[in-house]
């Protein structure tokens, strides 16, 4: 029941003006809008990085002094987790793709919606006064006693941190009633698309995490505005307890932003493998397994922080436990591919990319769960090379997978396939170039956040720091193509890539209520043994790819 693209008024037409988006209650012209609010801020944290490797190429003072310094690398974290990457794939993505996914017209509360939209917004601009108001230099983690005791603008960017943190509980809510009350007659639990079983696990920790750093961030402004003593030793508070608040929400974070890139993987995987996932069950369940193992392991962010040996000893346990539903998810996308008929389109090689970049932050990140190695790396650079290669290197290749593979979805437009494959390579290679080279660093002893180094540490510095560049010249060429993209008369077609899942039932772009007779569910999400189908853009190459074997 595919529909062309130019038969119908699509969401971005119809209701015109721009009143017409300041009030909508659209899901997808929300998704948008939130598409839009996270890329800018992508681009403000990236400059950012940018700017603090060109610094650090050298030891001695390049652009900036270390109280500049302190504060840039602060913005440049507090950008990207709160501002980018928290919301980047379920309040941008999931709020554009869910309700078409699972054949709703909108999510269960659409005004709910609208108002998280508001509601980050209300945040977003408290940070960034905070930024025009003397900046912050804590780092991302606000850790007390020096947040407690710092001139830098601390009450407002937090207070701006909580604000958003509301915005993130009010997407989970309405997630979690949309897909328990909205699916499609017939689409039962075990026969929706793996990006919504993401977004449920996503979900469930935005509700019952994010509280948790709300009341940290309120108790750390009650401290510094009305003298209470609760974080800070010289008021006879204690800076750990901060610490234990801060990561058992910190930590399921990380979750909120893995969990909906591995629905992404799910989904392009399958689609350009032309094959039936292998493992749908268990990469339900591993989704709901990483969610409940998260609010376990915090304490592995604090082995050197004083907790006593039995309490570091039971984190790094459970810590290894992580790595049993991330493993499960693995080897069930890596048994997809197996005789699958591989296609090599832009979205599948960020995919690819994943798995590989993925699984060196997952490994690393065991390495890190070890107390004895911990150690010895904790607050170096390969802590910070471990972390990107997760949060970058898995989210943001994830994100970058789902934006490519969704792009014709949402605009109805085709992006230029060399070009962006050739960006594809360009980021690859500046990624590795810049954080790979860290964890040499830090296990050389570079620790991290320092604004100088010894000149021993300095070609290794200067390499990253040329990452850094190359990483960053990527990304301005992506922008280019994307914008560009825009110009492309060509129609795409509803299923370009020859997709199963129901957003690609209704036309690109979607009309105003996704679709224009109520959707039959017909198939299943990954039905490529029971059903044929030929996207349009191979379709306009020529080219028809092989259904794979049935697993």
């Amino acid at each position: 029941m595919s529909h062309d693209s130019t038969a119908v008024l699509s969401y971005l037409k119809e209701p015109k003006g721009l009143k017409s988006w300041l009030l909508t209650v659209d899901h997808k012209r929300i998704g948008i809008m939130y598409l839009t609010a996270i890329m800018f801020f992508f681009f403000v944290g990236g400059a950012l990085a940018v700017v603090l490797r060109t610094e650090l190429f050298r030891p001695e003072r390049i652009l900036m002094d270390a109280d500049t310094y302190n504060q840039f690398f602060t913005l440049h974290g507090a950008i990207m987790i709160f501002l980018f990457i928290i919301p980047s794939i379920p309040a941008a993505l999931g709020n554009f793709l869910l309700p078409l996914m699972i054949g709703a017209k909108d999510v269960a509360f659409p005004r709910l919606n609208l108002a998280s939209w508001y509601v980050y917004v209300f945040g977003a601009l408290f940070c960034l006064y905070s930024i025009v108001s003397g900046g912050v230099d804590t780092g991302w983690t606000f850790y007390a006693p020096y947040s407690t005791t710092t001139s830098t603008s601390v009450i407002s960017m937090t207070l701006g941190v909580f604000i958003l943190g509301f915005s993130s509980i009010f997407t989970g809510l309405n997630f979690i009633v949309t897909i328990h009350k909205l699916r499609m007659p017939g689409m039962t639990w075990f026969k929706m698309p793996l990006m919504v079983w993401g977004l449920y696990a996503t979900a469930i920790i935005q509700v019952l995490a994010t509280p948790v750093l709300a009341i940290t961030l309120v108790l750390l402004i009650m401290e510094r505005v009305l003298g209470i003593g609760i974080f800070d030793p010289a008021m006879g508070g204690d800076p750990v307890l901060f610490q234990h608040f801060f990561w058992f929400y910190s930590h399921p974070a990380v979750y909120i932003m893995i969990l909906p890139g591995m629905g992404i993987i799910s989904e392009v995987i399958a689609t350009f493998s032309h094959r039936k996932i292998f493992g749908y069950r268990p990469i339900a369940y591993s989704s709901l397994g990483i969610a409940f193992v998260s609010f376990l392991v915090w304490g592995h962010h604090m082995f050197t922080s004083g907790q006593s040996e039995i309490a570091a000893m039971i984190f790094s346990f459970l810590t290894f436990f992580v790595g049993i539903p991330s493993g499960i998810k693995v080897f069930n996308w890596v048994a997809t591919l197996y005789k699958g008929s591989v296609s090599l389109e832009t979205p599948m090689i960020y995919a690819l990319m994943f798995l590989f970049l993925f699984m060196i932050g997952g490994f690393t990140g065991i390495m890190l769960g070890a107390l004895a190695l911990d150690v010895h790396l904790h607050d170096t650079y390969f802590v910070v090379a471990h972390f990107h290669y997760v949060m970058m290197g898995g989210t943001v290749m994830a994100f970058l997978a789902g934006l490519h593979y969704w792009w014709p979805k949402m605009f109805g437009k085709m992006y230029s396939e060399a070009w962006a494959k050739i960006v594809a390579i360009i980021v690859f290679v500046g990624f590795n170039m810049t954080f790979f080279t860290q964890f040499i660093l830090g296990a050389k002893g570079m620790p991290r956040r320092y604004y100088t180094y010894l000149d021993q540490y300095q070609p290794l510095h200067g390499f990253s720091s040329v990452g850094a560049w190359v990483l960053g010249l990527g990304f301005l060429i992506m922008a280019i193509y994307l914008i560009a993209s825009f110009f492309n008369k060509r129609p795409v077609g509803a299923n370009p890539w020859g997709g199963l899942t129901y957003e690609w039932e209704t036309s690109s772009p979607p009309p105003q209520h996704n679709f224009l007779t109520d959707p039959v569910l017909a198939h299943g999400p990954y039905d490529y043994d029971k059903v044929s189908v030929v996207g349009e853009y191979y379709r306009s190459r020529g080219d028809k790819p092989t259904v794979a074997e049935k697993v």
